[in-house]
């Protein structure tokens, strides 16, 4: 028996998913309809395609090269189903939302809503390696994305440029400087983004550029988190300006070793950016970020 275009839906929703449960409700079948299926197309290739694990399920080598092709399955059904349906399509459709920078998401997704109430968003905020890893194995409809990679499977749409700036309270002695510098902050404890984030390494790679070294730093997963520290006198976190309300009450300085200025950009794979519903959320997320 060969595959059938059932199994492939399955095994591409669970994966997007990162859940057989999730991916059932997504569906409107049965959990044990989608195990059925996803176990049938592990026996047709005659491999096994994920594993389970208490994060959710992950792919084997060759799962991930059997969901590209059934992902591109989905996203054609999609297509089809738009243009037959509508903008009733649109109105009842789902969208899978990630991002390193906050902001930025949020302000489109909160305009978005306003226009496609009945959307349904899945959103997550990640660090810059896990977010750009799941564009590029395409577990997300859409991305913001600071300084996205140069894929040619990508659509790539500027939304915000930004440089990194010390988050600071209003009674520090940096507070009212117009410029901070490395050495300023070698004696003070500097917050960053967890590893593999696009800040920890544009700060490590700045530091050995200056062959300075900032002496104390604690990591930490969201940017929400860092000013939630800085605003308890933790440390001075070090992230792109303009990231978000959650740090009104905090200062901004620039930092001069790091005066390079970032491209935030709304990403897709470019079937994905076709479909009318990801084409709105771009469409959207350029209006609410002034795009030319």
């Amino acid at each position: 028996m060969r595959a059938n275009h059932h199994q492939f839906v399955a095994f591409s929703y669970v994966v997007r998913e990162g859940s057989f449960s999730v991916a059932a409700d997504r569906l409107g079948v049965t959990q044990s309809a989608v195990t059925q299926h996803v176990a049938k197309l592990e026996k047709q290739v005659g491999s096994r395609l994920l594993m389970r694990g208490r994060e959710g399920v992950s792919l084997t080598r060759t799962g991930q090269e059997l969901y590209d092709l059934a992902d591109r399955l989905v996203t054609l059904d999609s297509s089809i189903r738009e243009r037959l349906e509508g903008y009733e399509a649109m109105s009842r459709g789902h969208l899978k939302i990630i991002a390193n920078a906050p902001l930025p998401a949020l302000r489109a997704i909160s305009q978005f809503r306003q226009v496609y109430p009945e959307v349904e968003i899945d959103f997550s905020l990640y660090g810059w390696a896990t977010a750009t890893r799941y564009l590029r194995e395409r577990r997300a409809d859409v991305g913001l994305i600071t300084d996205p990679p140069m894929i040619e499977d990508w659509e790539r749409v500027p939304v915000q440029k930004t440089r990194y700036v010390a988050y600071l309270l209003p009674n520090s002695p940096f507070a009212h400087r117009e410029l901070l510098s490395f050495r300023d902050l070698q004696q003070e404890t500097v917050i960053l983004p967890e590893n593999g984030s696009l800040t920890e390494r544009v700060v490590r790679e700045a530091q050995a550029r200056h062959r300075i070294q900032l002496k104390r730093s604690i990591k930490m997963t969201t940017f929400p988190l860092m000013c939630e520290a800085v605003l308890q006198g933790v440390g001075i976190a070090i992230f792109l300006g303009n990231s978000g309300l959650i740090s009104r009450g905090l200062v901004e300085v620039p930092i001069a070793e790091l005066s390079e200025i970032h491209e935030t950009a709304v990403v897709a794979p470019k079937d994905r950016a076709r479909l009318r519903l990801v084409e709105a959320f771009i469409e959207t997320a350029c209006s609410s970020a002034f795009c030319p």
